[in-house]
């Protein structure tokens, strides 16, 4: 913002933060997991909800499995009136940190509008100060985030101590107009063999790729999906506990009623072998979760489920395809470009609170 005082310089205090405080218009509330529902749902407001993981139906089907010693600490900040981000943070004394866990949640993130995304990370930055808190967590999160792309970068110019450490990739990719023009982008030996693979599937049975969607087929379907997840490997199966199937069924519901479900199953000769559990925002498809029948596996069911959501995808007229976290060689060969996450520290110092 043109005209702020310039921070100074080594660990933030609340004397560095308090100078910009003088900046900082911003308007800093409470919410709940409930009112986020209404802001997501609201016209009026111009929020980006980039990350899939910080959706209201996403962590109101995660926190019922949510550590008790935590506590919800949403933030919302509104400038001259407007709602400019929030911060769907949870609390445990003097640390906060995202809402959610590395293990289900690839990666998380603020919720911004981004022509106000400097006069919410000012008032965030400060809410947080005023608050008492010591120490911000924020992990993970990817590199073209609005964590590292506003609120790192004027955490560090308002002095306080930030670390970082580099995690994981995940691999996503843009979507061409055609599958044909995908398929062209790809090396002429992966175009070949699924080519191939394709054919050989369709010489050997019939095949539908199915997509589930509205409300009422979830359920049942929902059953088939998580048998096939747990016959896939046991690792997935020792994953899928009583306590995560209650979190996958809440999680599809909630998706499916706000049109956010992209279930695929793979059906040959009728019988479901392959099942890709997508999330469906009209311009990415997010691949969370997918599982087949082993039985099958010479048929490469397990890649092609996959394949086929992209052609899918792509007659949807997506823009994006995000494989999610993982190093899988299947990802890029299939055209997916790494992206890094990150691991994020803030730490405020003492603010004599």
């Amino acid at each position: 913002m043109t005209g702020d005082p310039k921070p100074p310089q080594g660990m933030g205090t609340e004397n560095s933060l308090t100078r910009n405080a003088a900046a900082t218009r911003g308007d800093v509330r409470t919410e709940t997991l409930e009112s986020l529902a209404r802001y997501w749902q609201g016209n009026e407001h111009t929020l980006k909800w980039t990350c899939p993981f910080v959706l209201p139906q996403w962590l109101s089907a995660w926190w019922p499995i949510a550590d008790r010693d935590w506590s919800p600490y949403i933030l919302s900040v509104y400038h001259q009136g407007l709602l400019a981000g929030i911060a769907p943070l949870m609390r445990s004394g003097h640390r906060a940190r995202l809402i959610g866990d590395a293990d289900i949640c690839d990666h998380l993130d603020v919720v911004v509008a981004p022509q106000h995304a400097q006069e919410f990370c000012q008032a965030l930055l400060n809410g947080l100060s005023r608050d008492g808190v010591r120490e911000l967590r924020l992990s993970p999160i990817r590199q073209d985030s609005s964590v590292m792309t506003h609120l790192i970068p004027m955490a560090e110019e308002w002095g306080v101590r930030v670390s970082r450490d580099h995690l994981a990739q995940l691999f996503a990719m843009p979507l061409p107009a055609t599958w044909e023009s995908y398929l062209q982008g790809l090396s002429g030996k992966e175009r070949h063999e699924i080519r191939r693979k394709i054919r050989r599937l369709h010489q050997a049975s019939r095949v539908t790729l199915r997509c589930i969607g509205h409300a009422a087929e979830v359920p049942a379907a929902m059953q088939t999906f998580l048998t096939l997840f747990k016959a896939n490997r046991s690792d997935k199966a020792a994953f899928m506990t009583d306590k995560m199937m209650a979190f996958f069924l809440r999680l599809a519901a909630n998706l499916a009623t706000s049109d956010l479900l992209k279930l695929y199953f793979l059906d040959l000769d009728g019988r479901p072998v392959a099942a890709t559990l997508c999330i469906d925002d009209r311009s990415t498809v997010y691949l969370y979760n997918n599982g087949y029948d082993a039985a099958y596996q010479s048929l490469s069911i397990g890649l092609l489920s996959k394949v086929l959501t992209i052609k899918a995808s792509i007659g949807d007229g997506r823009q994006t395809y995000d494989f999610l976290k993982g190093s899988e060689a299947y990802k890029s060969r299939l055209g997916g470009q790494p992206v890094d996450i990150y691991g994020c520290l803030l730490e405020f110092g003492q603010t004599g609170k």
